[in-house]
């Protein structure tokens, strides 16, 4: 029989989805499932996207360019504008969702064995990426007693070596909803240029900032405009994952030359997508008002539900939608896994993320599970009850 590559054998599962045939099972079996695995909000997609696309006159459903519509281009840099990080839309490079944009990044900055550091816990496609492009992931640490802040830059350099090209971060973070602060992005800003690396920041998030907290994108930092790569996508912001619209941003210009390459080798961006999310810009900023309001209502409820509980220990997000908890056991798959196949209360489980998979150190993260709190807050609560009377009954 042929024998297929090692790096498909290396490429790690994701730990969002793999308990997905658990959960089919058990609905099959009559249980209902609050689903906090995932990161697909609840919030309505803005109704001028969805009519823009109804709206929509093509005759023929045609290529865009590889770079994306010159038009929606131009909006994303006003977009931009607006929270003033001064773009033009010859930096941008629209793609196949956020995904596909940091696969770009990779392959145009790093080539075989070179290596990336990342504050851990990260987002777990992170480590599909990196074997995707056989770059070695380099974790520096992040901890929940420190609600997991910027690690010490004495931590990064320690870490650097001749084959490291990038540091990663994700800003707010998933799985830690932890928001970067301008003091933190200048740390890094300045040990990317000590050591002439790139500073590549996921901001997907960008929206999501509570508690007066402002966002500070790599992309407002002076000096770094040879060194940022800035990474973007409709998914989350406007409630619209399944357009996988994303984009590439950075003012190197040899970067987005590079990344253009990768553009054309898959084609285009998917055309009436770009039509949806052009027209999403126009989203009033009464909508965002609304939806931060929901998520941190939301948060404030998860977290004082799970605090409540003995023997757990949460970190407080200041951004996205996610939190990490640690939990009383010694393994977190194999509770989430027991979770979906025999428990229940009133015929009502859960489904949570192991976070294992969201770190790449080894044995690292095993007791802790990540949590969307992208339910209303009756779900919310009615979740973390059936966690809590899980945990009493649960045998390692």
């Amino acid at each position: 029989m042929p024998t297929i590559s090692k790096k498909g054998q290396l490429m790690p599962q994701s730990p969002i989805r793999k308990l997905v045939p658990y959960a089919e099972q058990a609905e099959k079996m009559g249980k209902s499932i609050y689903y906090l695995n995932i990161g697909q909000p609840d919030i309505k997609t803005p109704k001028i996207a969805l009519q823009a696309v109804k709206d929509s006159t093509i005759d023929v459903l045609a290529y865009s360019r590889s770079e994306g519509s010159e038009t929606y281009r131009q909006k994303i840099a006003s977009y931009y504008l607006n929270h003033d990080i001064q773009i033009h839309h010859d930096d941008i490079i629209v793609t196949t969702g956020g995904s596909e944009a940091l696969l770009f990044a990779f392959g145009s900055i790093m080539d075989v064995d070179d290596e990336i550091i990342i504050p851990e816990p990260f987002y777990a496609n992170y480590n599909g990426f990196s074997t995707a492009s056989g770059v070695k992931v380099v974790p520096v640490i992040s901890k929940i007693e420190d609600n997991f802040a910027l690690p010490p830059i004495e931590a990064f350099e320690k870490l650097i070596t001749p084959k490291t090209k990038a540091i990663l971060i994700c800003n707010p973070g998933n799985p830690t909803g932890y928001l970067y602060s301008k003091e933190e992005i200048e740390k890094l800003a300045e040990i990317v240029k000590k050591h002439d690396l790139f500073l590549i920041a996921d901001e997907v998030y960008r929206e999501f900032a509570y508690d007066g907290n402002t966002h500070y994108s790599i992309m407002q930092e002076a000096g770094l405009e040879e060194h940022a790569i800035m990474i973007d996508s409709v998914s989350k912001r406007y409630s619209m994952c399944g357009a996988r619209i994303g984009c590439l941003v950075s003012k190197n210009k040899t970067v987005i030359a590079t990344a253009l390459k990768f553009a054309q080798a898959r084609l285009s961006p998917p055309t009436l997508a770009q039509i949806a999310s052009e027209a999403a810009l126009e989203t009033p900023q009464s909508y965002f008002d609304a939806v931060i309001e929901e998520y941190v209502d939301r948060r404030n409820t998860l977290i004082s539900e799970l605090q409540k509980i003995d023997g757990v220990k949460v970190a407080k997000p200041k951004g996205a939608f996610y939190c990490i908890a640690e939990l009383p056991v010694k393994n977190s798959d194999d509770f989430a896994q027991w979770l979906l196949e025999h428990f229940s209360i009133d015929n009502e489980t859960v489904m949570v993320a192991p976070a294992g998979g969201f770190y790449s150190s080894p044995g690292v993260g095993l007791n802790q599970i990540r949590i969307a709190y992208v339910l209303n807050k009756e779900s919310l609560i009615k979740a973390v009850t059936i966690l809590r009377e899980a945990l009493k009954v649960y045998e390692d």
